[in-house]
C-alpha cells in the first residue's frame, strides 16, 4: 500500500479528505476556471494552433495531475513559454494543414510526456538541480520579451512572421503600410484594462469597498475575464470583423477529441529534440512553482513523482487533442489564494472547462485576436527581469556571461537555440567551477585546533609542515589540477619540507582518475623525501581508498582530525578543544 501512495499520492490526501477541504476546493476551481478560459485561448494562438486547442489541453492534464501529482495548489496547462517552445518546434516543419499541424502538437506532448515519464521511473528530479538559475532566468526573460514583440501583430492588424527578434522586426517594418485603426483601438482598451485591473483593481476594491486583502487580489487577478466579456461586446455591437479586425471566429463545441495523434516519421523524428528542450524546461519551471507554493504550507513536494504527473498530464494533453503542458505560475498562485487544499481543485477545474468547452465556446465568435495578444503581453512581461544581468554582473562575471549568452541567443537565434545554450552553459560552468578547486594552504589558529588561510588570518605554521585544504572532491576533472598545485607548493619550500598534510575535510568523493594523482603525488614526493599525509577524510571516502592499494603505498599517516596531524609532526603543545 505504501508504494500505491507513492506512486499515486491521491490514494494518500484522498483518505484524509474532508467538507472543508472540499469547499476549499471547489472555490479555488471556480475561480481558476474563469481564469483559464482566455488564457487558454490566448496561449493557443502564441502555439499557432487554434483556439479550442488551448482548452483542451487544459482539462485532463488536469485530471491526470490530480491523481499523481503532489503539489496542493500547483495547476497544470498551457504556460507562455511553453507555448512559444511548441510554436518554434513546430513552425519549421512547413506543415500547411491544420488538422496535421493539430496532430504534430499532439505528436510533441506524447514526446514529452513519455520522457518525462521516463525520467521519473529513473528518479531523475535531481536534474532540475543541474540547470543553474541565472540562466533559466535569463533564457525566461529573453523569452518573455521575444513573446511580447511577436504579439504586436495583433495588436495592429497585421501580418508578421519569424522565430527571433530580428525576422519578427523586419516583418513587422515591411507590413507597417497595413495597420489597422480599429484593431489598434480595441487594443488599446483591452492593454490599459489590464495593466489597470493588474496594477491598481486590487487596491480599489480593498479601499472603497472594504474588501478583504485576498479575495481583492484574486479578483484582480482573473481580471483578463472582464477584459475579454467588454471587447466580445465591443466587437458584436459595432461590427468589428467588418472593419478588419481580427476575430477568434468559429469555435467548435463539444468534448475534447480522444485519441493518438499520428505523424510521419520525418516529423516525429524532427520533435525528438524539442520535446526533450520543452521537457527539462517545462519540468523546471513547475517544480520550481510548485515548492515555492508548498514552502508557504510547510508541505513537501517529491520532484521524482512530479515528474511522473507531468509526464502523464502531457500524455493525457497528446491523446484528447492538446499540446505540451507544465505547472503555471499565474494560475497556480492564484489556485493558491484562492483556498485551494489538495489536487482535486485540479479536477474541479478541469470539470468546469469540460462545461465550457461544451457550451460556452459560441459565446467567443466576437471575442478579437488583440485581446488575447493583450492578455499574453501583460501576462508575460511580468516575466521579463533585465535586473538578473546587473546582479549577475556584479556577483560573478562567469554567471553573467552565461546568463547574457542565453538571453542573446533566444532572441536573435531562437527559442531552442537559448534554451539548448542555456542547459549546455549551466552544464559547462559546474564543469569548470569544479574543475579549479579551491586550495587553501591553512595553519593553525593560537590558542585553539582551528586551521585557517594564511592569507587571511595570523596563524601558526612550521617551515617543515605543509597543510593544504582541498574545498572541492576530486574527480577527473580536476584531478590534474589538484596534483599541479601540490607540487608547486612544494618546490617553493623544498629544502626544509619534510610533510604535506591533505586536510580532506571538504572532499566528499574521490574517482578513480583523483585517485591515481594522489598515488602520483605521493610517489613524487617520496621521491623527494617528503611524506604525504591525509587528515579529516570521511567515512565514505575512505571506504573507497580501502578499495585499492593507495593506502598500503602511502608514505604518511591518515590523522582524524588536522590538529591530530599538526601536533604529532611539529610536536607542538596539545590545546585543549573546549
Amino acid at each position: 500500500m505504501l508504494k500505491v501512495k507513492q506512486h499515486l499520492p491521491i490514494f494518500d490526501w484522498g483518505q484524509r479528505y474532508s467538507k472543508r477541504k472540499l469547499a476549499g476546493d471547489l472555490t479555488a476551481a471556480g475561480i481558476v476556471t474563469i481564469m483559464l478560459i482566455p488564457q487558454s485561448l490566448a496561449y493557443a494562438l502564441l502555439a499557432g494552433l487554434p483556439a479550442q486547442v488551448g482548452i483542451y489541453a487544459s482539462i485532463l492534464p488536469l485530471v491526470a495531475y490530480t491523481l499523481f501529482g503532489t503539489s496542493r495548489a500547483l495547476a497544470v496547462g498551457p504556460v507562455a513559454v511553453v507555448s512559444l517552445m511548441t510554436a518554434s518546434a513546430l513552425a519549421p516543419l512547413g506543415i500547411s494543414s491544420v488538422t496535421d499541424y493539430i496532430a504534430a502538437a499532439g505528436v510533441l506532448a506524447l514526446l514529452s510526456g513519455l520522457m518525462l515519464l521516463g525520467m521519473g521511473l529513473l528518479r531523475l528530479g535531481v536534474v532540475a538541480n543541474f540547470l543553474s538559475h541565472p540562466v533559466i532566468a535569463g533564457f525566461i526573460t529573453a523569452s518573455g520579451l521575444l513573446i511580447a514583440v511577436g504579439q504586436v501583430k495583433h495588436l495592429i492588424g497585421i501580418s508578421s512572421s519569424g522565430h527571433n527578434l530580428p525576422e519578427i522586426i523586419e516583418t513587422l517594418w515591411s507590413n507597417v503600410g497595413d495597420i489597422n485603426l480599429s484593431t489598434m483601438m480595441i487594443a488599446a482598451f483591452a492593454l490599459t484594462s489590464l495593466v489597470w485591473m493588474r496594477q491598481s483593481l486590487s487596491r480599489v476594491l480593498q479601499d472603497r469597498l472594504d474588501m478583504p486583502i485576498g479575495l481583492a487580489g484574486t479578483i484582480a487577478r482573473v481580471g483578463p475575464v472582464f477584459a475579454i466579456v467588454g471587447t466580445v461586446l465591443l466587437s458584436w455591437g459595432l461590427d468589428l470583423p467588418e472593419l478588419g479586425v481580427g476575430v477568434v471566429g468559429v469555435v467548435p463545441t463539444g468534448l475534447p477529441p480522444f485519441s493518438v495523434p499520428l505523424t510521419n516519421w520525418s516529423v516525429l523524428s524532427a520533435l525528438i529534440g524539442p520535446a526533450v528542450l520543452i521537457s527539462i524546461i517545462g519540468f523546471v519551471e513547475s517544480v520550481s512553482v510548485a515548492q515555492t507554493l508548498a514552502a508557504k504550507r510547510q508541505h513537501r513536494i517529491d520532484p521524482n513523482q512530479e515528474l511522473t504527473a507531468l509526464g502523464a498530464s502531457n500524455l493525457a494533453s497528446g491523446l484528447s487533442g492538446g499540446f505540451p503542458v507544465t505547472g503555471g505560475f499565474s494560475r497556480s498562485v492564484v489556485n493558491y489564494d484562492a483556498g485551494a487544499q489538495t489536487p482535486a481543485a485540479g479536477a474541479f477545474t478541469a470539470i468546469g472547462l469540460l462545461f465550457a468547452a461544451v457550451y460556452l465556446t459560441p459565446l467567443l465568435y466576437f471575442l478579437p485576436k488583440a485581446t488575447l495578444a493583450a492578455t499574453i503581453i501583460v501576462a508575460v512581461l511580468s516575466l521579463v527581469d533585465f535586473s538578473i544581468l546587473k546582479t549577475a554582473w556584479r556577483y560573478s562575471k562567469a554567471d553573467f556571461t552565461a546568463v547574457a549568452t542565453t538571453m542573446l541567443l533566444t532572441l536573435l537565434v531562437g527559442v531552442e537555440a537559448g534554451v539548448a545554450a542555456g542547459v549546455l552553459i549551466s552544464l559547462l560552468l559546474f564543469i569548470w567551477k569544479t574543475s579549479r578547486p579551491h586550495v587553501a594552504e591553512v595553519g593553525l589558529v593560537p590558542g585553539s585546533q582551528h586551521f585557517r588561510n594564511i592569507y587571511r588570518h595570523n596563524v601558526l605554521t612550521d617551515p617543515r609542515l605543509v597543510t593544504l585544504r582541498i574545498d572541492e572532491s576530486l574527480y577527473f576533472a580536476n584531478a590534474r589540477r589538484m596534483e599541479d598545485l601540490v607540487l608547486e607548493r612544494v618546490h617553493m619550500d623544498r629544502d626544509s619540507l619534510e610533510h604535506v598534510v591533505l586536510m580532506c575535510s571538504a572532499v566528499n568523493d574521490i574517482d578513480l582518475s583523483a585517485l591515481e594523482s594522489l598515488e602520483t603525488i605521493n610517489q613524487r614526493l617520496n621521491d623527494l623525501g617528503v611524506f604525504l599525509h591525509l587528515s579529516e577524510v570521511k567515512g565514505p571516502v575512505m571506504d573507497r581508498l580501502k578499495c585499492g592499494h593507495f593506502l598500503t603505498k602511502l608514505t604518511g599517516e591518515i590523522y582524524l582530525s588536522q590538529y591530530d596531524a599538526y601536533s604529532e609532526l611539529t610536536g607542538a603543545q596539545p590545546v585543549s578543544s573546549d
